[in-house]
């Protein structure tokens, strides 16, 4: 029996997260275990006058590919997803795997390796949603390997899940709406500082902003979404920040990090586990260590930390900074093979300064 939920989910991301049109192409990338959501999303597409094209992650592939794949392999990119990239007008990743640790054991070169090798991927990517050429949304399908990461039944997760994304809402788009205009106000305000500096226990960390654009991150391109961010300027971080989640990234998790800036690079990079690691992702290329992205997280339905990104760092009352890529669209120039958002709480004690005036207290903007 289907779950009117997700008939409802399908309908908020074609019609208001991509705004699909008649002769769109869209490309829907998934992992198998969402193929009911897929179903309900190619439907929607369909009725839209869309075209939907689908590509379905078989499990065990990439661990597959990363046991056996030689040098020439790991550096090796498809013309297809480069022409890929060029060609498509909307792509939807729904995110559902069965195995989130499948990729812990592999060698941290390896995935360096090919974040390297397909960073001109990312970019091309990147300049064609800066230009306005490409619509994205990113969204996650309940499943248990990520249930069991946030400690829940799957009842719960899917439940947790939908909530997050409003689906139990009358109106789920018009919710969006609403967030999308309270959010608009902090990023107008934000647009014409200069300076950031943020602080909590561990914490006191500062950037220059001036210039840079403030996104209203508002369901359209991450479903749930809840965010603010920008690109700092790149060689303007300095202070030291701690995290106080786990830093997960590649199926990987790193725990306690604290980074300390000095002219907007990292200098000095602890963690209690998955140090090591840690090390070799900011050592993938020159931008790894610089920021390319400061947020905060501003939907306050997500309360729980699940060791997913997408619902961690927009937790409201948290802020998270991306070492690696910058998004254009911000302004920001930072490029990078990776973009790790790593996310601390405020919600006891952290302030955020505006050019010397607190905006931010307690995970909550003072702004009124």
């Amino acid at each position: 029996m289907k779950d009117p939920r997700y008939q409802k989910l399908a309908k908020v991301l074609v019609e208001y997260c991509l705004d699909v049109q008649k002769k769109d192409l869209v490309l829907i990338r998934a992992g198998l275990p969402a193929a009911p959501l897929v179903r309900e999303v190619y439907r929607e597409i369909l009725e839209a006058g869309g075209h939907p094209m689908t590509r379905v992650a078989l499990p065990g592939t990439t661990e597959i590919f990363y046991e056996h794949a030689k040098k020439h392999q790991l550096e090796f990119v498809s013309p297809l997803a480069e022409h890929e990239i060029d060609s498509i007008d909307k792509l939807l990743a729904i995110r559902g795997a069965e195995n989130t640790k499948s990729l812990t054991s592999v060698d941290p070169a390896k995935q360096t390796t090919v974040a390297r090798t397909q960073s001109a991927v990312r970019q091309r990517y990147q300049d064609r949603v800066a230009a306005g050429e490409l619509a994205w949304c990113v969204t996650q399908f309940p499943c248990n390997a990520s249930a069991q990461d946030a400690e829940m039944s799957l009842e719960e997760y899917e439940d947790f899940v939908l909530r997050a994304c409003l689906v139990h809402k009358k109106d789920p788009v018009a919710a969006w709406k609403g967030i999308r205009r309270r959010q608009a106000k902090f990023c107008r305000y934000l647009n014409d500082v200069r300076k950031i500096r943020i602080v909590k226990e561990g914490t006191d960390i500062s950037m220059r902003v001036a210039g840079r654009t403030w996104i209203n991150s508002d369901g359209r391109n991450n479903m749930p979404s809840g965010e603010i961010f920008t690109g700092p300027i790149e060689d303007s971080v300095e202070g030291k920040i701690a995290f106080t989640f786990p830093a997960c990234y590649g199926g990987r998790e790193v725990h306690d990090v604290r980074l300390t800036f000095k002219k907007g690079k990292v200098v000095k990079a602890t963690a209690s586990k998955g140090e090591e690691f840690l090390h070799a992702m900011l050592d993938t290329d020159k931008g790894a260590r610089f920021v390319g992205e400061i947020a905060v997280g501003t939907n306050y339905a997500v309360e729980k930390f699940t060791k997913n990104t997408l619902f961690d760092e927009k937790i409201g009352g948290t802020i998270h900074m991306a070492v690696g890529s910058s998004y254009p669209k911000s302004g920001g120039k930072n490029k990078s093979g990776i973009h790790w958002d790593m996310v601390a709480d405020m919600r006891d004690g952290g302030k955020i300064y505006a050019d010397g005036k607190i905006i931010y207290k307690n995970g909550q903007f003072t702004l009124g």
